[in-house]
């Protein structure tokens, strides 16, 4: 069960307006919202929710109309997000995003200090949000000197912000700032962290998916096909002669080559739901979920015919004067007594009787 603070003494039972505070009653309540915002600043999934919890505290636990959090794009020229809470409406002065040139707001930013406006309708730059609004205090929420945003209070009293106030509210800015810095620098290690991963499972010479993702990918769909009793078919590709190819043109050139095979195996399943990467050296390999023996050989055929028609020269081959492959393809329904790794052993045993014909050629083996 949890005790009442003096916030939400304050809040609910309102025994005593602020006004008719003492002092020391008043700086202790003051120590006591510092401290619920500091607990408001731990929770949350999102950086949005814990703003929004923290707007909320404020707005519940003190006389403030308005209160809100508007945060700077990474340059500091434009607002581009508010959360914000109160027992009077709010209206946005434009939409945003909005420029650091418009509004009391907008010079907090510019000057990166305190703007305190006892008197709003006064006050060149205000830009009303609500006509009951008297006074408002802005204060930069800048940690190590980078600028995060404003945090921006607003008052149907004249008189309210005093510099105790505004004490606190400036101790509450520096949580919020270090609340935001933390919230983005774990975005950043999200972000880099996905970069990393998604790194770690591409090719680098060709871009598309390396032999790591196509391990991953095979154990996912044999599970999922064994389980749906879908059939799964693997298409292993081969480039005819190419040690001759790099021995003959260079090794530059053979790079070229297998870019170019990459794109043209990842272009004749666009659109499907199929996995291509590179299984190592010279071979691909194209992962197609729900595909049977038929429709995968066929797509062999198609690609084989494909790669012919690039017509990329090869002066050693003993096949064609141009690059040619061979495909071994397999499919059938997964056995999950079975491990993922016999779909690709008869792949393998068709890929070594289209080399063994002659190359230039798709053999196609069921797992059945």
């Amino acid at each position: 069960m949890t005790h009442p603070t003096a916030c939400d003494e304050y809040a609910h039972q309102q025994r005593s307006p602020w006004g008719e505070r003492d002092a020391s009653d008043r700086r202790a309540m003051l120590t006591e919202i510092l401290a619920q915002v500091s607990m408001e600043a731990l929770q949350g999934d999102t950086l949005e929710a814990v703003l929004q919890r923290i707007v909320d505290c404020v707005a519940r636990c003190l006389p403030v109309a308005i209160a809100s959090i508007i945060l700077l794009n990474d340059d500091d020229t434009h607002f581009v997000q508010e959360v914000w809470s109160g027992g009077i409406g709010l209206e946005l002065p434009i939409e945003l995003p909005w420029p650091v040139t418009i509004g009391a707001a907008g010079r907090c930013a510019r000057s990166g200090e305190a703007q305190l406006i006892t008197d709003v309708q006064a006050d060149a730059d205000y830009v009303p949000g609500n006509r009951d609004v008297k006074s408002e205090y802005l204060v930069p929420i800048r940690h190590r000197g980078h600028l995060h945003g404003v945090l921006n209070l607003e008052s149907t009293s004249a008189d309210f912000f005093t510099a105790e106030v505004c004490a606190m509210f400036d101790a509450v800015a520096l949580q919020i700032a270090g609340t935001v810095h933390l919230a983005r620098v774990v975005r950043e290690l999200e972000l880099a962290n996905r970069k990393l991963e998604q790194l770690s499972m591409s090719d680098g010479l060709t871009g598309i998916a390396n032999r790591r993702s196509f391990d991953q990918r095979l154990v996912e769909e044999w599970q999922r096909h064994a389980q749906s009793g879908e059939s799964l078919a693997l298409l292993l590709v081969d480039v005819d002669c190419f040690k001759a190819l790099n021995d003959a043109c260079g090794h530059v050139f053979g790079d070229e080559c297998l870019r170019e095979l990459a794109r043209l195996c990842a272009e004749i399943v666009d659109g499907m739901q199929a996995h291509v990467s590179r299984y190592g050296g010279e071979e691909f390999v194209l992962l197609l979920p729900g595909c049977d023996l038929d429709t995968a050989q066929q797509l062999g055929v198609d690609l084989c015919r494909r790669v012919e028609a690039l017509a990329i020269g090869h002066p050693a081959s003993v096949i064609a004067n141009h690059i040619t492959v061979s495909i071994g393809v397999s499919a059938g329904r997964p056995d999950p007594r079975q491990p993922p790794e016999s779909l690709i052993a008869v792949a393998d045993r068709a890929l070594y009787l289209a080399k063994a014909g002659g190359r230039n050629a798709v053999v196609a083996r069921s797992c059945m």
